[in-house]
């Protein structure tokens, strides 16, 4: 047997199964995802099995993503956790089959307390499907298994419809990467989001300042001291004026017989009005605009627009957050 000829058919079948969901979604998609928008509780999810494992990665993505969720066994539930349901919560529940009796037994349980449920059901001929406010079919014409045994493509399919619910939630409420940021402060994406350059720039003596009429050897010295590849003037309101880098002593260079570089000053040779950014903003921003612009170098400033710091890219860099 050509093993892997038959896990690409394995793969195959259960692409054809998600790809046929998405033929599948009408009108009840939207209503699902208004009623979650306008929930004022949370929504609990319950499962049991293959279905259960599936309805916890859904509950995951939820919380991760600002909906506030939960797992409810359904065996529990009928031996005291149904306490966990509020009369503002949406009941989620997943089955393939449609028929399990525990299932049943929570559904009755909603009803008495007006809990709105939602059914992502393998069976649309199945009660439990046909009991719901809202039901969304998540059937198969076959799972990827032999003898059509093992949930296969029923769950992946009921795992995609769970995505595509939470990804419109995400859309219809404006989610940003920032609100994912807030949600997730310890992880890679979180941090990298959420620290800020004044975190990490270089501040009072570490910055690179000549006079705007400071001679060119003169710049050159403290270019070289402060070690960040630039110098800077300011204007009176302690504003940046103007800015040279490393980049703009090669371009002189190369022009080398055209002028005495001795003779000129900050002033002759700084771009002026160079671009800057908010010591409040995050890292992310500050290497989006470095590399926008194709520059190394940023000086920071405050809600005055008075000077405060400079970051390079390597601060950004030693940060490890890129």
């Amino acid at each position: 047997m050509n093993l892997v000829k038959y896990a690409q058919d394995v793969i195959r079948l259960e692409a054809e199964a998600v790809n046929a969901l998405a033929d599948r979604l009408d009108e009840n998609f939207q209503v699902a995802v208004d009623a979650i928008l306008n929930c004022k509780g949370r929504v609990i999810v319950a499962g049991l099995g293959k279905s259960g494992l599936v309805g916890r990665k859904i509950v995951a993505t939820f919380n991760s993503t600002g909906i506030s969720s939960f797992f409810l066994h359904p065996a529990e539930a009928l031996h005291g956790d149904l306490g966990l349901i509020r009369s503002e919560d949406i009941l989620m529940i997943l089955s393939k089959s449609g028929r399990q009796e525990e299932l049943e037994l929570i559904i009755g349980a909603a009803r008495r307390l007006g809990v709105k449920i939602v059914v992502l059901g393998g069976n649309p001929e199945s009660t439990l499907y046909n009991r719901a406010d809202i039901a969304l079919d998540c059937s198969v014409e076959t799972e990827a298994s032999p003898d059509n045994l093992v949930p296969t493509s029923s769950s992946t399919v009921t795992l995609v419809m769970g995505d595509a619910l939470a990804v419109a939630l995400l859309k219809a409420r404006n989610f940003t990467k920032e609100d994912f940021a807030q949600l997730h402060p310890g992880g890679f994406l979180g941090q990298r989001l959420l620290k800020r350059v004044s975190e990490v720039h270089h501040i009072n003596s570490e910055i690179p300042l000549v006079d705007a009429d400071a001679s060119f050897s003169r710049m050159m010295v403290e270019m070289s001291r402060k070690r960040l590849g630039c110098v800077i003037t300011l204007t009176a309101e302690k504003k940046v004026a103007g800015i040279f880098c490393d980049g703009d002593l090669r371009r002189l260079m190369d022009k080398d017989g055209e002028f005495d570089l001795r003779s000129l000053t900050a002033d002759d040779t700084m771009l002026k009005n160079p671009k800057t950014i908010s010591q409040d903003a995050v890292l992310d921003a500050a290497l989006a605009m470095m590399e926008q612009h194709g520059i190394t170098v940023l000086p920071t400033v405050d809600d005055n627009d008075h000077l405060t710091g400079v970051i390079h890219l390597h601060d950004i860099l030693k940060s490890k957050l890129v």
